[in-house]
């Protein structure tokens, strides 16, 4: 029984979108029970577990990007009741981010897209031609500056002006 459960906690903090962005520790207290927590316990021992959020490029979300005629702006698909939704939505705004964002329960758009998407969780944040599944800030400025540095068009100045 003990087993199961902690094979239970295990994959739902390593599952959940929640604390894809946050910091966890791994400690064991004095009857060797194991325990996962945000922040380190004083005095314990503890080891920092690496969570990922899925980033990738997909050719599913090509003729997404296309129809949505955003190549250089950033897209979110959302609902209402997620936390980690509100927390990127006002990471954009504090950082002047354009973003759009669609309700994947009550936008038609959000709908369509989210079953294009086969996801199963929100957010999904597309920027340029690469989806990010949650939502972790550093990870999300180094793919926004990656796809604006690839969108963006230098040009030479002439010569001789």
């Amino acid at each position: 029984m003990k087993f199961s459960l902690r094979a239970v906690l295990l994959m739902s903090l390593l599952s959940v979108n929640i604390m894809a962005n946050a910091e966890i520790y791994r400690w064991t207290d004095e009857q060797g029970k194991m325990h996962f927590t945000d922040s380190p316990p004083p005095g314990k021992q503890v080891e920092e577990v690496e969570v990922k959020v899925n980033t990738y490029s997909a050719v599913e979300i090509t003729p997404l990007i296309e129809r949505l005629g955003r190549k250089n702006k950033v897209v979110m698909y959302t609902a209402t009741w997620c936390g980690i939704c509100k927390k990127a939505e006002k990471y954009f705004h504090k950082n002047s981010i354009d973003y759009v964002a669609y309700d994947v329960e009550k936008s038609r758009t959000g709908k369509r897209d989210y079953k294009l998407l086969k996801s199963r969780s929100v957010p999904i944040i597309i920027i340029g031609d690469k989806r990010m599944n949650g939502f972790n800030p550093a990870k999300f400025d180094k793919l926004y500056a990656q796809q604006m540095k690839k969108n963006t068009v230098v040009t030479k100045p002439e010569e001789g002006s």
